[in-house]
């Protein structure tokens, strides 16, 4: 049988603890292990969470794991991989909301936004920022994801995205894993192609920005012909 945090004594319980003292009274370990909730025959929950902490070098590379890594570890599974997922989420987006609204202005403004968003990622990731009439932000959503060096950028989701939240501007931002921000001739044409489908649907296509770590670049459209 599993091992639960029901065999750990009531006073040293995760849940008692957050209960009695809050959340911020627990270690990362016991914040994992409330999620968690069983480990494996032989091991506690609060075992498990120790050993996801060790191998991804603590919590900034926990959140960056994939749901099959996760769930490849004994005891974690594909439940317990999407309830961890979820909940890293949760929070980044909780980190992301404010009460004054964002205006994307520029490059500089989307980079920003986006940039935390691609923490720890070691694969292409295509995040759409959905924007209102006057540019503020209203959506962030990740509608594609790839290999280690690519992405597909997929025009009609994007548009589709942008439309299903009431958006009537956007930007698109993807990241180099590789840490080099700099657009490749495939980013220009995806910035060719997608500008030219806002025109045809009648949106506004504010930008496409590269990020890279602290870096970013925006991915200029092809001139003439393509």
């Amino acid at each position: 049988m599993p091992v639960s945090l029901i065999d750990v004594p009531v006073e040293q319980r995760p849940r008692e603890r957050l209960l009695a003292l809050g959340p911020h009274a627990l270690s990362d370990v016991e914040l994992l292990a409330l999620l968690l909730r069983h480990g494996r025959p032989g091991a506690s929950a609060l075992d498990l969470a120790v050993e996801l902490l060790v191998e991804h070098g603590g919590l900034t590379g926990l959140a960056a794991a994939r749901p099959e890594e996760l769930s490849r570890r004994a005891g974690v599974g594909v439940a317990k991989a999407a309830a961890l997922i979820a909940a890293f989420h949760l929070g980044s987006r909780a980190r992301g909301d404010t009460a004054t609204p964002i205006r994307l202005g520029g490059a500089a403004d989307v980079a920003a936004v986006a940039r935390p968003l691609f923490t720890g990622d070691r694969v292409e990731r295509l995040l759409v920022l959905v924007c209102d009439a006057q540019n503020q932000l209203r959506q962030k959503v990740f509608v594609a994801e790839g290999a280690v060096d690519q992405v597909a950028v997929p025009v009609r989701e994007i548009l589709n995205t942008v439309l299903r939240h009431d958006g009537r501007a956007f930007a698109v931002v993807h990241n180099h894993p590789s840490g080099d921000p700099t657009p490749s001739l495939d980013d220009r044409r995806a910035t060719t192609l997608l500008a030219e489908a806002a025109r045809t649907v009648g949106l506004r296509f504010l930008d496409h920005v590269v990020v890279a770590g602290e870096a970013w670049s925006s991915a200029p459209a092809i001139v003439g012909n393509h």
